[in-house]
């Protein structure tokens, strides 16, 4: 059901639980998940906490909605991304500008993507990596797709496993990613796709 369709309490309901959500981004991102506390989010959304417990039934609760809403958000964009153009290195540009977007615009929830999908840390709750890891693996299956059409049609040497390569692509970005995250003034994510691509692909690319 559309937003529009719903009743005025229940859209009423739906800002409330976003603010809910936002604010405990804001203080998850800041100060880790381990030192919030939900009195703390219901301050910071200045909500009563007996609201807030109407909406999660508890922290972790909370967290699992943040996580599972943005990775879906993440694994949408960036499988749009590969679908996005037909040639194999524009895919592999439009991942890379993609995902360099999708990061940036969503900067409170980098960190914990990251933790999630690089498997650093959290495991708050049972099924919340799996069904993290499940929609990753999809996404690492499709780039691989690339990488091996690229072989298939000989514009690539086959170097490694497409899905080895995709990986590799995908911890490349990472990395320029997380040096962003550190110092964004000393180490911006290149607006030019090529210049993390190149790294990759100059050893993979078969000379005419």
């Amino acid at each position: 059901m559309s937003e529009k369709k719903l009743s005025r309490r229940e859209r009423e309901k739906l800002r409330q639980r976003q603010e809910m959500l936002d604010a405990a981004v804001k203080l998850f991102s800041k100060d880790g998940y381990h030192n919030v506390s939900m009195l703390k989010i219901a301050q910071e959304a200045e909500f009563a906490i007996g609201t807030l417990y109407k909406f999660f039934k508890n922290k972790e609760d909370l967290y699992r909605s943040i996580i599972i809403k943005q990775a879906n958000t993440f694994h949408e964009a960036l499988t749009a991304a590969l679908e996005e153009k037909d040639d194999v290195m524009e895919k592999l540009r439009n991942y890379i500008k993609s995902k360099g977007s999708v990061f940036m615009n969503n900067v409170s929830v980098v960190r914990l993507y990251f933790a999630e999908t690089r498997g650093a840390s959290f495991n708050i709750k049972a099924g919340l990596d799996k069904e993290i890891r499940e929609d990753y693996e999809q996404l690492m299956q499709e780039l691989a797709k690339v990488f091996e059409a690229g072989i298939q049609q000989k514009r690539f040497q086959q170097i490694a496993d497409p899905y080895h390569l995709a990986v590799a692509l995908e911890s490349l970005t990472n990395t320029f990613l997380l040096l962003w995250l550190e110092s964004p003034e000393q180490h911006s994510y290149p607006e030019d796709p090529d210049v993390i691509l190149d790294i990759l692909c100059k050893s993979l690319m078969i000379k005419p």
